[in-house]
């Protein structure tokens, strides 16, 4: 069957298996896992934004842009991965040798075309992005496209240089959370209804500040290789056990902030399961704050210590947990 349907496979098994090879390459550089977050997070905006009040009123045309705006943030995301692993290519040749540079695998230039393709794609993609149905008119507000040319800005200003906030201690953490927390969230927003207002902003925020520590789990086992790329982060500046500490409210108070924004009702979804997922979620973030706080030291030996895999199953929970409490 293969030889009739693809004979050319037969006469060039090794052309088949660089192919093979290059598309495996392609995935490694775009990271697939770390997709999902921002694919999940402008989904669980645009349902948010969708039982905020004034309520919308259900149509299947309103998923539309949401599923659009999903597609955009995953590859604004690989476009962004690429970006950052062009720019930290001698970092990666200590602290992650197998990934596609380092290991030979893409060249600069393969990596250069796939950063330019990604971004584009996700520019238009944005463009497509208003509430009610995708359009390619100047007569329709395009919010999600102005917020995410300002999430790629931060992103050219985190990882490429005379910028390159990723060596300036607390400003890499800062130009991660305003894209990848704040704006996401109004993005998301912004393919239902509106971002003009206190709400999505103030949701925005939470996500936010939570990434603003919580990027640094992830900073913990580079320091060897950031220390020799010039890249001065929280661990090196302070050490682990006083960074550690330092990053600790990321996991608690943004949680807080859930329960007083349904007391004060700025947040305009369900009261009690908005409660219950500022209590759910606050509880959690104590439980990954005993992991890191009862042996710091662990977190700059272990390569993915068990904190940075909560980071990111505690942003499913709160994505999920409010697009529940706004929808039910």
């Amino acid at each position: 069957m293969t030889s009739i349907n693809n004979p050319q496979s037969i006469r060039n098994p090794q052309s088949a298996i660089r192919n093979g090879s290059a598309v495996r390459a392609y995935v490694d550089l775009a990271r697939p896992f770390t997709l999902v977050a921002p694919a999940l997070g402008f989904v669980s905006g645009a349902l948010t934004a969708l039982g905020a009040s004034p309520r919308e009123p259900w149509s299947p045309a309103l998923l539309a842009a949401p599923f659009i705006g999903a597609a955009m943030a995953a590859l604004l995301n690989a476009g962004n991965n690429a970006l950052n692993q062009i720019y930290d290519l001698d970092i990666d040749r200590v602290n992650k040798p197998k990934r596609p540079l380092p290991s030979g695998r893409l060249t600069i230039a393969q990596v250069w075309t796939f950063t330019n393709i990604t971004y584009v794609l996700a520019l238009v993609l944005a463009w497509l992005v208003v509430p009610g149905a995708p359009t390619l008119s100047w007569s329709k507000s395009h919010e999600c496209f102005w917020l995410v040319a300002v999430a790629v800005v931060c992103t050219y200003l985190y990882s490429v240089p005379p910028f390159r906030t990723k060596r300036l201690g607390i400003w890499a953490n800062v130009t991660i959370a305003i894209p990848r927390g704040v704006l996401l969230k109004v993005a998301g927003w912004s393919s239902v209804k509106t971002a003009i207002g206190v709400e999505p902003w103030y949701i925005g925020c939470i996500f936010g500040l939570f990434l603003l520590g919580a990027t640094t789990t992830k900073d913990f086992a580079d320091m060897e290789g950031d220390r020799r790329g010039g890249c001065r982060t929280l661990p090196i500046q302070y050490g682990v056990r006083r960074a550690a500490w330092m990053i600790s409210p990321s996991f608690v108070v943004p949680f807080l902030m859930i329960n007083i924004g349904a007391a004060t009702h700025v947040l305009t979804g369900n009261f009690w399961l908005l409660q219950i997922l500022g209590g759910v979620m606050t509880a959690y973030g104590l439980y990954v704050l005993y992991l890191m706080l009862r042996r710091p030291e662990d977190l700059a030996v272990e390569e993915n210590h068990v904190s940075w895999a909560h980071m990111y199953r505690m942003m499913f929970v709160a994505q999920i947990g409010f697009a529940l409490a706004y929808l039910l």
